[in-house]
């Protein structure tokens, strides 16, 4: 699987705010929280239900994965959504180390790793 996807009968608003808070436990910064639902709605084209989706970013391991890939950064910052679906609220993300292996550069997959497993910690803490 390319993604890491959990679900929960929280609230989306819920799992954000705990989600905000676990990240940070993580050494990650929430730099965008983007509710796309509002958006599509004031665009003349709502979905159902919410979805809403939070840039994150731990600037120690963005620097790394850049300085050795500037390309690198077309995966940065690390994104994570929170949605409804089917009567519930999903939470995940598109897996690091997934979308790392598409540079071809073997060293960043401990990187991608450690960034997958702390991004993980926190949604899991978050539901």
């Amino acid at each position: 699987m390319f993604d890491y996807t959990v679900k929960t009968n929280q609230s989306v608003e819920a799992v954000v705010e705990k989600l905000k808070a676990t990240l940070k436990d993580e050494a990650f910064g929430v730099l965008w929280d983007f509710d796309l639902s509002d958006t599509l709605k004031e665009k003349g084209e709502a979905i159902d239900g919410d979805y809403r989706i939070l840039e994150v970013c731990n600037p120690k391991e963005a620097k790394k994965v850049i300085t050795a890939h500037r390309e690198g950064g077309y995966f940065l910052p690390c994104k994570l959504a929170v949605f409804t679906k089917d009567g519930a609220t999903h939470v995940g993300m598109p897996k690091p180390t997934k979308l790392i292996e598409l540079i071809e550069d073997e060293s960043l997959q401990s990187i991608a790793l450690d960034v997958e497993t702390r991004l993980t910690r926190a949604i899991d803490n978050s539901i």
